[in-house]
């Protein structure tokens, strides 16, 4: 009985490891075909590429971006129970729902594209890149709905094979449609004597690989329903609960669910568009010309972001396994299981956040010549002083799915609301008043996710009387990153005098880092042997811990 708790209590964390892993080799795929397309469209058409997505990402949150979290948390409180009939007619509602709600918000993308371009975003060129995603609204939305079935389950592995057939596919097409789609901009610019066609055109075809991903991952989370279908109907059958929850029911659960979710992951996730709009309109008031603004954001979007977010993306793995998961404990009434998955989540996400911006750091200028071949000072500066973001919105993001999880759904909006007032407050002020430019836009976003941190962890310590341990979770992964970055840094700095190669430097130095890092949290004891036994490979690892004496 003992042992099935323990391997309960760790299975949201083995599957929000998958969810992670997919996310990491998705985040690689990404920068994979980054470094292609960046040379294709270059940081103009980066700029116009990064303003169609802060619209489409905003439109994707107001629509449907909600749903899986919502889906899997309503499936996963009735799978509790034992109500997998309610459980599947929650998934059918949300189909309905999101068919709706993704189709209209595609069809005003589409036919509003120019106004949202110009107008809100003040880079008219974009609106070609963001009539390109239109569609993917629709798509996206209906997918959603699946993985948050299946999560709601229990398994993320339809989610996290989607996932990563999503970005093969996103990637091929990307780039060659924006290979293609340059030339023929380029064109366009020869005729009407212009000069930013090739790189908005350019950018349209990079967004033409974010619907084909989508189309083929809704492809074969169709494909994994209709295997699974038999297992569905059988557990139908078996389930002989009485109560039985009617549509319109499932329906207002639905909108109660996903209203609160849906403002304060909007609001969470707004800043992008409002920062993008005042850095623009504030630094045209400026006297910096249209181009010279989209190259800046697409310094900060595509090349800061991008590396900023491939370890977030890990907590946000966590997140979406950890709100089925704790719905289901919250459920069930069962306390100390909801306590023991909050602790497990934040320290495996902090044990991994915080030597990822440590590396940030110390290899910033190494990693944009071996990814970008680009060894200009700003987007190297952008990353070092922009690298304990990486902390902060892997806190606050997964901060933010624990209180959804244990049902105070309105506090990430409260204190996502108090967060972005006083960031935009600040940004406003280092843009206008000290000129900043994109140094202010990294400055201004690490204080917002630093609010919702403290803003959050009050919250959970408030409702649970919870407190998280500050030693192994917070202390030891410190001071072991800060060993690998005084390592790492000499490691880099030695190989590349020696050998003249700046990719072999990177690589051998991040592969040392990663032993060193791991050898000093054993070392510090931050992980005991049952921890380590639910690695990968954990008892490999245990074995050869062993033998040197670290455990």
């Amino acid at each position: 009985m003992e042992k099935q708790k323990k391997q309960r209590q760790s299975s949201f964390i083995i599957q929000g490891s998958i969810l992670a892993m997919a996310s990491i080799i998705v985040r690689l795929i990404g920068i994979a075909y980054r470094i292609p397309l960046t040379n294709i469209i270059g940081d103009e058409g980066n700029g116009y590429y990064a303003a169609a997505f802060e619209v489409y990402s905003i439109l994707l949150l107001l629509s449907s971006y909600s749903l899986p979290l919502a889906v899997s948390k309503l499936v996963a409180a009735r799978v509790a129970m034992g109500e997998k009939r309610n459980a599947y007619r929650i998934f059918r509602c949300a189909l309905v729902f999101a068919g709706t709600v993704g189709g209209g918000a595609a069809l005003v993308t589409y036919f509003a594209a120019d106004f949202l371009a110009g107008r809100v975003m003040a880079q008219a060129m974009s609106g070609i890149a963001l009539r390109m995603l239109a569609p993917t609204l629709f798509v996206v939305a209906v997918m959603g709905v699946m993985r948050g079935y299946f999560q709601g389950l229990g398994t993320m592995m339809p989610t996290a094979l989607s996932q990563i057939i999503e970005g093969i596919i996103n990637a091929i097409v990307s780039v060659g449609a924006a290979y293609y789609l340059f030339s023929y901009g380029a064109k366009v610019d020869g005729v009407l004597n212009t000069e930013s066609y090739a790189e908005a055109y350019g950018a349209a075809g990079g967004t033409l690989g974010t619907g084909a991903g989508a189309v083929f991952g809704l492809f074969f989370l169709i494909f994994v329903m209709a295997m699974y279908k038999k297992i569905i109907r059988k557990q139908l059958r078996k389930d002989t609960t009485k109560k039985k929850e009617s549509y319109s029911q499932i329906y207002r659960l639905l909108f109660l669910t996903i209203a609160p979710v849906i403002l304060s992951t909007a609001v969470y996730n707004i800043s992008g568009i409002l920062d993008q709009g005042m850095f623009n309109n504030i630094l045209a008031g400026q006297g910096y010309e249209s181009k010279d603004v989209a190259s800046l954001w697409g310094i900060f979007s595509n090349k800061y972001k991008l590396l900023t977010n491939m370890p977030i993306a890990i907590a946000s793995a966590l997140c979406a396994s950890v709100i089925p998961s704790l719905s289901g404990a919250v459920a069930e009434g069962n306390d100390g299981a909801v306590r023991k998955k909050i602790y497990s989540a934040i320290r495996a996400t902090m044990l991994i956040a915080i030597p990822s911006a440590v590396g940030l750091s110390v290899l910033a200028s190494p990693v944009l010549q071996l990814l970008f071949r680009d060894a200009s000072q700003l987007p190297a500066n952008l990353l070092r002083v922009g690298s304990v973001s990486v902390v902060f919105y892997s806190l606050s993001t997964l901060t933010n799915g624990i209180l959804q999880g244990i049902n105070r759904m309105k506090l990430p909006v409260r204190h996502a609301l108090i967060s972005l007032t006083i960031h935009l407050a600040l940004l406003f002020v280092m843009l206008y008043f000290l000129k900043w430019n994109v140094y202010g836009v990294v400055y201004a976003s690490v204080l917002f996710a630093f609010l919702m941190c403290m803003l959050n962890g009050m919250a959970i310590r408030k409702h649970l009387d919870y407190s998280q341990e500050v030693k192994k979770t917070f202390v030891i992964p410190a001071v072991s990153s800060a060993m690998m970055g005084i390592c790492v840094y000499l490691i880099h700095k030695g190989i590349n005098q020696l050998s003249g190669s700046n990719t072999a430097a990177v690589i051998i130095a991040m592969a040392f880092g990663v032993g060193i890092y791991g050898i000093m949290i054993l070392y510090l004891k931050g992980m005991d042997e049952e921890e380590i036994l639910a690695l990968p490979k954990g008892r490999l690892i245990c074995r050869l811990a062993k033998k040197l004496h670290l455990i």
